[in-house]
C-alpha cells in the first residue's frame, strides 16, 4: 500500500545514516584520560544556554562530572544566564560531602577569545578529571562572517567530539537554511581539507508535535544530520530522544 510506503520512507529519513550515541562516547573518552567535549552553536536566540544547561541535568543524572565553558564573550548577560544555571544544577546534584563539585562553570568574563577560553577550560577539565565539557558559543547569524569565523576558528583548535547545532522548530525551513549555511561557513573558513563540521542537532520547541514535524523532517533529510535531542519544554527534564515513529505517525493523520 502507498501508505506503508509512505511510512517507511519516513522512517528512513528520521533514522539517521550514523547514530550519536554521548554516553558510550563519554565512557570510551574516560577510558583514555580525557574529556568528552560538546561544542553549542547556532543562531541568536533559540536557546542555547537553557538546552546546553538540560543536557548538562541530563549527564549529572548519569553519574558524570561537568565544567560548562562560558564561551559567549559577547552577549551581556550570557555569563551570568550559565552561572544561575549552574547553581540550579548544583543545588539538584550537590554531590556527597568530600567529593568534588559535581558541575563547575568555568568563565573569564567578556570581550576575550572564545576559542581560547575553550582550550583552557578544556586544559583544565582534564587536569581536575571532569567527563565532560559543554562549551556555550555566541549566537550568530549564519551571514555574518567574523562570527562564522570565529566559530570555525574555536571548532579547529578544539577538536569538540561534538558540534551540536540548536535550531527552532517553529522556523522550520529557516532553520533547515541555517543549518546549511553554518555547515558552509565551517567548510569555508576552517582553512582544512577535512574540516570538522556540524555533527547532529537539538531542535527546540518542540513540545507541540503535529505542526513542527515538518522542520524534523526537513533538516534531516537536507543534511543527513541526525536529531540527537529535541527540547519540549522549559524545565531541565524537558530533554527528549527524537521518536521518530511517533513523528512518522503524526504526519501522516495531518
Amino acid at each position: 500500500r502507498s501508505s506503508d510506503l509512505l511510512h517507511d520512507s519516513l522512517m528512513q529519513i528520521l533514522s539517521p545514516r550514523r547514530r550519536v550515541d554521548i554516553l558510550r562516547d563519554v565512557m570510551d573518552a574516560k577510558k583514555k584520560s580525557r574529556p568528552y567535549v560538546i561544542t553549542f552553536c547556532g543562531v541568536n536566540g533559540v536557546g542555547k544556554s537553557t538546552n546546553l544547561a538540560k543536557i548538562c541535568f541530563w549527564l549529572l543524572e548519569n553519574g558524570l562530572r561537568v565544567l560548562i565553558a562560558a564561551c559567549d564573550t559577547f552577549r551581556a548577560g550570557a555569563v551570568e544566564q550559565l552561572r544561575t544555571h549552574r547553581k540550579s544544577l548544583a543545588t539538584l546534584h550537590p554531590g556527597d560531602s568530600g567529593e568534588l563539585e559535581r558541575v563547575v562553570l568555568y568563565e573569564k568574563g567578556y570581550g576575550k577569545d572564545s576559542a581560547a577560553i575553550a582550550m583552557d577550560a578544556i586544559r583544565y577539565a582534564r587536569e581536575c578529571r571532569f567527563d565532560v565539557v559543554l562549551v556555550d558559543t555566541a549566537g550568530r547569524m549564519q551571514d555574518n562572517e567574523p562570527l562564522m569565523r570565529a566559530l570555525a576558528k574555536l571548532i579547529k583548535i578544539n577538536s569538540p567530539d561534538l558540534v551540536l547545532f540548536v535550531g527552532e522548530a517553529l522556523v522550520g525551513n529557516e532553520a533547515v537554511d541555517q543549518l546549511k549555511k553554518f555547515d558552509r561557513a565551517l567548510a569555508d573558513f576552517s582553512d582544512q581539507n577535512d574540516p570538522h563540521l556540524i555533527d547532529g542537532i537539538l531542535l527546540t520547541k518542540f513540545d507541540t508535535i503535529d505542526d513542527k514535524v515538518g522542520a524534523a523532517i526537513s533538516m534531516t533529510y537536507t543534511t543527513g544530520q541526525p536529531i540527537v535531542f529535541v527540547g519540549t519544554g522549559q524545565t531541565y527534564t524537558d530533554l527528549k530522544s527524537l521518536n521518530a515513529r511517533a513523528v512518522v505517525h503524526a504526519l501522516l493523520k495531518a
